[in-house]
């Protein structure tokens, strides 16, 4: 299945992306995580997890599931999943390589991640994403470009990630950092022979963090699809730590903080899929109703002021522990 069918989907749902980046592996910087997952962290109680949580996206009409080589084993859990559901041929599988898993299963390790944007680095790592994941792996992502990330000039790379392009890969990139902008405009001028290298962007984009939001347009009118992360800000956004202005319009609402967060995304007309990075089935179910949500011009205004700094907000995401 390309990943460009995503594009043309109608049902709502399917604009709705489920990310195992808090399910993959026994530590991340998700707040509430210690409540979120079983007390015994173990490979197969977490395997588990997911395939719940890929079942009950996938029966709410979820079509494009998120995965990377550093969330641990969520490749791993994923492919197991689907080899157990050949018939589900509608699923669109993205992944991305850069960073190198180091926690081995551990919530304490000094460093859980190491990034390595080389090209040594990417033969390594999509030959591992292929052998998990073979014909299922329509996108994949170099992981969390910033502006000075030597995948942006890198010639040898680029020459590769076209070849895999010409086999039929989507290649695409993520950002992460105040200088997301930069970084997008950058990637958007990586050309091979002319053509435009990458084809999806994935962000971060939510209530506190909207800086992005003017590059992510470009992108869009550039022809990309621009997948959106972290629309609940890492946990910032549900509750019970979410704004008292985001509480009083869920209330409004009567739906979920998480998904009135989300719907501020869907909103945008650029954005193409907006991740849920659920951890429960019950966080999934309400941040699905986020394609329900009608907001008025009144709590869009209010809803306008949660946003911060850039630099304060990544300044802040950088002192989150790993739970």
């Amino acid at each position: 299945m390309p990943f460009s069918r995503l594009a043309t989907a109608t049902t709502p749902t399917a604009h709705i992306g489920l990310g195992l980046a808090a399910v993959g592996r026994p530590g991340y910087i998700n707040l509430g995580r210690e409540d979120d997952l079983p007390a015994e962290r173990t490979v197969d109680a977490l395997r588990h997890r997911t395939h719940e949580l890929l079942d009950a996206a996938y029966a709410q009409g979820v079509r494009y599931f998120d995965v990377a080589r550093s969330y641990g084993r969520s490749e791993e859990f994923l492919a197991d999943w689907l080899g157990a559901r050949p018939a589900f041929g509608d699923i669109v599988v993205g992944s991305k390589w850069g960073y190198t898993y180091t926690a081995d299963w551990t919530t304490d390790a000094e460093k859980h991640e190491v990034k390595d944007h080389s090209l040594a680095t990417y033969e390594r790592q999509r030959a591992e994403s292929d052998t998990l994941l073979g014909d299922h792996l329509d996108l994949y992502q170099i992981h969390s470009v910033t502006p000075d990330s030597p995948a942006l000039t890198d010639k040898d790379l680029h020459a590769k990630l076209a070849e895999a392009a010409a086999r039929g890969t989507t290649i695409g990139f993520s950002t992460s950092g105040p200088a997301q902008a930069a970084a997008i405009r950058a990637a958007l001028a990586v050309t091979v022979d002319g053509e435009p290298l990458f084809r999806t962007v994935q962000s971060t984009y939510n209530a506190l963090e909207t800086s992005a939001a003017p590059a992510l347009a470009e992108a869009h009118d550039a022809g990309l699809t621009v997948i959106v992360k972290e629309g609940m800000a890492n946990g910032r956004l549900a509750d019970p730590y979410a704004p008292d202005v985001l509480k009083a319009v869920a209330e409004e609402t009567e739906l979920g903080c998480d998904a009135v967060a989300l719907a501020l995304i869907l909103r945008q007309p650029w954005a193409g899929v907006v991740l849920s990075g659920a951890a429960t089935t019950v966080q999934l179910v309400s941040n699905l109703h986020a394609a329900v949500v009608d907001l008025d011009e009144e709590q869009l205004e209010r809803l306008a002021g949660l946003v911060e700094e850039p630099g304060a907000y990544w300044e802040r995401r950088g002192q989150l522990p790993w739970h």
